[in-house]
């Protein structure tokens, strides 16, 4: 019977590796563009604003996968084994929708760098604010319409249309407006672990410089 049970679940997260091995990749692209775009300096050709808009093309499959708790639910009701769920299903998931969401806040935090560096502090709120509102609804396209980053060039006129029209009705603004809230409350928090972690690093290295010097 265990033996029975660990091959379900060995089988459960080889077919989970797959779209989650694929959904990471998919949330560093982001991650890489915001680097490349906002953390160096340089200036703005066609080909900055080319990566831009890549950059937000993508970007919503960083929390995206927030909505692969889906996959969880069902993996809970197939597995049935409350130390298996706990001990391997839970933290495999944790890191995953962790790690996406992880890359969503760092490119934000670059972007605002950006901004920052730019002399436009003040977009700082209302360009996060924006993201959020964007993002939902990227997730929106993606999780109930099955809409991906690319379908922008293959097939812009199936986005613009039936997507349009379906954020036209009055479920869909629902969840749109509670997929925003959730990315705003997650990001804020998020955020400040990330500046904090990011504060105390620095601290400490700024602390051993000193001690090295001392020497």
């Amino acid at each position: 019977m265990t033996e029975q049970l660990i091959a379900k679940v060995l089988q459960v997260l080889s077919i989970n590796m797959r779209w989650m091995t694929w959904n990471l990749f998919l949330a560093v692209i982001p991650l890489l563009l915001s680097i490349w775009l906002f953390r160096n300096n340089r200036r703005r050709p066609w080909l900055w604003w080319l990566g831009f808009l890549v950059f937000y093309a993508f970007l919503p499959n960083a929390p995206y996968l927030l909505t692969d708790v889906i996959h969880f639910i069902h993996d809970i009701r197939t597995i049935q084994s409350v130390w298996l769920i706990t001990l391997v299903l839970i933290p495999v998931y944790l890191v995953v929708i962790l790690g996406g969401f992880e890359a969503y806040v760092i490119s934000l935090i670059n972007l605002g760098h950006y901004l920052h560096r730019i002399g436009k502090s003040h977009w700082i709120l209302w360009v996060e604010l924006s993201t959020h509102a964007l993002c939902a609804i990227g997730i929106y396209w993606g999780r109930f319409l099955r809409f991906n980053s690319w379908d922008f060039i293959t097939q812009p006129d199936a986005l613009l249309t039936r997507g349009v029209e379906e954020l036209l009705g009055k479920q869909p603004l629902i969840i749109i407006a509670i997929t925003f809230l959730v990315l705003l409350v997650l990001y804020w928090i998020m955020k400040q672990v990330t500046l904090g972690f990011v504060r105390k690093k620095n601290t400490k290295i700024e602390i051993e410089s000193g001690t090295t010097n001392n020497f």
